[in-house]
């Protein structure tokens, strides 16, 4: 039996749907069009009517097949302005008295800054990293790189499985910044004392630590940056300087990210991107570099650079906590009277010979 419209046409029942779905559709795709997840949307409605048949994914979830799990594992890691603080390890920074327990126990010692260990998302390059991360952090990532070097061994600077963990560990780092996320990376030899966010200039697109401070934040030829500990703001300038430094890699090879940062930084400040990079003085953000004795008042990190070799860092870096630890534990007027140094780190400074 056939249905009576208004105008006294009469229809078939067996014609009624596929009319109803062709006058629909117009509309569907017109209100997807006008939706900010235009590509997210249509992925959807493709796989449904077509029944799930292989179709061209969005770039987003390329980036997610890539890193999977850290779209979704960034939100419980994020401080409320969307930033992450970010560390490496393998497994033997990771084991039981290395740089990860040493770097953990330096926000736990040191001050008002416990509760920024909520906000660590450790990456770890190998399984047993992971495994061991997961026993003593709550925010842990497995990343995945590929290369025939033992990336669960001490890998010292420059050999072959460091450089392609400090590419692999960049590459994650874009995926971040795509995500909407600003992050805070630093390696896990970096002991943390104080706040660094309240040193870092708001208008600065990426704030770099240095080797060697010029005593200019803002001086391209005389400032050693430091990849070791950098902040980089979400934006899409900052997305593209982390892609323009990843292909810088084939003009400067073998060289590693922090030294292809150094050789491009002018041109990422300049051009199109026109990055705002400032750079931080040693007295906040020491290091064995530039080592000094005046900033403990002041000073916001200290890192074992300048320093080859995991045994040395761990020892030196030791005598730094304990060396933190004496000075916290006096009373108030002993600490403007106390003549305090720092531990010379011998192990160090004697690792390059």
């Amino acid at each position: 039996m056939g249905l009576e419209g208004s105008g006294g046409v009469t229809m078939n029942r067996s014609h009624v749907v596929p009319f109803l779905v062709g006058a629909a559709l117009p509309t569907l795709l017109l209100f997807l069009l006008a939706s900010d997840r235009v590509g997210e949307q249509l992925a959807i409605v493709s796989n449904s009517w077509a029944n799930h048949n292989n179709a061209l994914a969005p770039a987003q979830e390329l980036h997610r097949e890539k890193f999977p799990g850290l779209p979704e594992l960034l939100p419980k890691v994020a401080m409320e302005d969307r930033t992450v603080i970010i560390t490496s390890v393998n497994e033997a920074w990771a084991r039981p008295g290395s740089l990860l327990d040493l770097f953990r126990d330096s926000f736990k010692n040191g001050g008002g800054i416990a509760h920024l260990l909520d906000h660590v998302l450790v990456v770890a390059v190998d399984p047993a990293g992971f495994r061991r991360c997961k026993a003593v952090h709550p925010h842990c990532f497995l990343l995945e790189v590929s290369s025939a070097a033992n990336l669960s061994s001490a890998n010292r600077f420059m050999t072959s499985g460091y450089v392609e963990l400090v590419w692999a560990k960049l590459s994650l780092q874009q995926r971040v910044l795509e995500l909407g996320y600003s992050f805070l990376f630093t390696d896990a030899d970096v002991m943390w004392f104080r706040d660094p966010f309240r040193h870092i200039k708001l208008y600065a697109d990426m704030a770099v630590s240095c080797d060697r401070f010029s005593g200019d934040a803002d001086d391209m030829a005389g400032n050693a940056p430091n990849t070791g500990f950098y902040y980089v703001k979400s934006t899409n300038r900052t997305v593209a300087m982390l892609r323009q430094w990843q292909a810088a890699r084939s003009r400067f090879p073998p060289d590693n990210d922090q030294g292809i940062f150094n050789a491009i930084k002018r041109e990422l400040a300049g051009g199109e991107l026109n990055v705002r990079i400032v750079f931080l003085d040693t007295a906040l953000f020491g290091g064995f570099c530039q080592y000094r004795n005046d900033d403990v008042d002041s000073v916001c990190t200290m890192h074992a650079n300048c320093c080859v070799g995991l045994e040395n860092k761990v020892h030196d870096l030791r005598n730094v906590l304990a060396d933190w630890k004496n000075y916290t534990g006096l009373p108030p007027p002993e600490k403007k009277t106390a003549r305090f140094s720092w531990t010379v780190p011998a192990k160090c400074r004697t690792s390059f010979r």
